[in-house]
């Protein structure tokens, strides 16, 4: 007897430990930078579309050259993704000329509106927004870029009936290149010590297409409650903002860029302070990850990308979710990039 429950122990601790691991959510072409939402109880997935390019120069990030966006669905995420199509094409949109990148989507009311970065005539990171009747598309782009917005990767946050969104990024997301939400090419680079940059802030107004007012740094916080400095790369932000909620708190997580890691602060309120908490995913196959945290059928899912199907090309990136899980104090526990 006390055999037969020792094995049933070992067999159902393998089931737990399998369904942690990750698993890939699309095999036939190569995504990144998934953004997650669940709109009319079905699973939405706004990635950016990494595909082959001929730019030689990687210098801030210029073989990521994508043309389009696709979304993809799932019934759960243990399943494979099903790609529904073009959502928005480059060439749709009046303003841009090139790299569309991450981007982020939102429900209102019966529209849905998809939030994304692309470069403008001069080269500059701009963010756009884009309208649809139907979730997984095709969007219409607005004629020009969302005044007042810069750098890259947007995430909105549906927060107590007011939409925020969230914004910035560093080297090929062009956030040195702003003070005070004012551009120059001049800024010198920051010194280690210095306070580092940060995520930016706005509350949208009704219509979703306009900022109601001029973007606020997100403050992230040592356990003092200092500014995180510009060479503290295992803790200060570079890029991939996303924000949720658990537990009555705000979880802003993000990456650090050169140290590879996915980490997270916690806060009161969508502006923050934020107090820097941990790690959440170590290093992954490639350069970075970009990532979104969501809640489904009261399980919480890590969705990220790796370069692992593609051989480590880095610009040619795979979907992949896991299950996330919290400690009895609210505190994300650390998972092995390498999975």
């Amino acid at each position: 007897m006390a055999l037969k429950k020792a094995l049933a122990m070992v067999f159902f601790t393998q089931i737990a430990f399998a369904q942690e691991k990750p698993q890939y959510l699309f095999d036939d072409l190569y995504f990144a930078d998934p953004s997650v939402h669940i709109f009319d109880k079905k699973i939405y997935i706004y990635p950016s579309h990494d595909i082959h390019t001929e730019v030689t120069d990687a210098a801030n990030g210029g073989h990521f050259n994508m043309k389009d966006y696709h979304v993809l669905t799932l019934n759960s995420p243990t399943e494979k993704a099903k790609d529904e199509g073009i959502a928005l094409k480059l060439e749709d949109i009046p303003w841009a000329e090139k790299q569309l990148w991450a981007p982020d989507a939102a429900k209102k009311g019966k529209n849905y509106y998809l939030y994304f970065p692309a470069k403008d005539t001069k080269g500059i990171f701009r963010m756009g927004v884009a309208t649809s009747k139907k979730p997984a598309g095709p969007f219409k782009a607005e004629k020009n870029p969302i005044s007042g917005t810069y750098s890259i990767d947007p995430k909105v946050l549906e927060d107590k009936g007011k939409h925020y969104i969230y914004f910035g990024g560093l080297k090929g997301g062009q956030l040195q290149q702003y003070r005070n939400n004012i551009h120059s090419e001049n800024y010198p680079e920051l010194n280690k010590d210095e306070n580092a940059l940060l995520p930016k802030i706005a509350i949208l107004k009704n219509n979703m297409k306009e900022l109601a007012e001029a973007p606020k740094d997100v403050k992230i916080l040592d356990e003092n409650g200092n500014l995180l400095k510009a060479g503290d790369q295992n803790r200060r932000f570079f890029e991939g903002v996303w924000v949720h909620r658990y537990q009555n708190k705000y979880y802003l997580s993000y990456s650090t860029g050169e140290t590879h890691k996915l980490v997270y602060a916690t806060g009161d309120n969508p502006y923050g302070p934020f107090t820097f908490q941990g790690d959440i995913l170590s290093p992954v196959v490639g350069w970075t990850t970009h990532h979104s945290i969501v809640e489904i059928d009261k399980k919480w899912y890590l969705f990220y990308h790796d370069s692992k199907p593609s051989g480590g090309k880095s610009y040619l990136r795979s979907l992949k979710v896991r299950e996330l899980k919290y400690d009895e104090n609210g505190k994300i526990i650390p998972m092995n990039g390498q999975d």
